[in-house]
């Protein structure tokens, strides 16, 4: 006999679609934590290269925040693991660090 199918069937698919966007939004929060870790200003007069280290570490916040309150809804939670969400967050606090220390 086979048994009926259950409605949790299609968690992979699932998981699947709401896995690109954590994916997308970890990759930018990574490009914009990388840019801010590898900008470096030729002096306390270099304004601009100041201005690109919080620029860059603001959109890596955005991205990093907008990946965790995604995985904030309880329909995600429910599917995703919270280690599809903690590269995200590590990159923000990179970025959040790199901040307050040099930006």
């Amino acid at each position: 006999m086979t048994q009926p199918a259950l409605p949790n069937d299609d968690r992979g698919c699932l998981r699947l679609v709401l896995a690109v966007p954590l994916a997308l939004l970890t990759l930018v929060a990574a490009y914009f934590c990388w840019t801010a870790l590898t900008i470096r200003p030729s002096g306390s007069w270099d304004d601009d290269a100041y201005a690109g280290i919080v620029l860059s570490c603001v959109l890596t916040i955005g991205a990093a925040g907008t990946a965790a309150v995604l995985w904030l809804l309880p329909p995600v939670r429910r599917i995703m693991g919270w280690w599809w969400v903690g590269p995200a967050v590590l990159l923000g606090v990179i970025a959040v660090i790199r901040w307050v220390t040099g930006g």
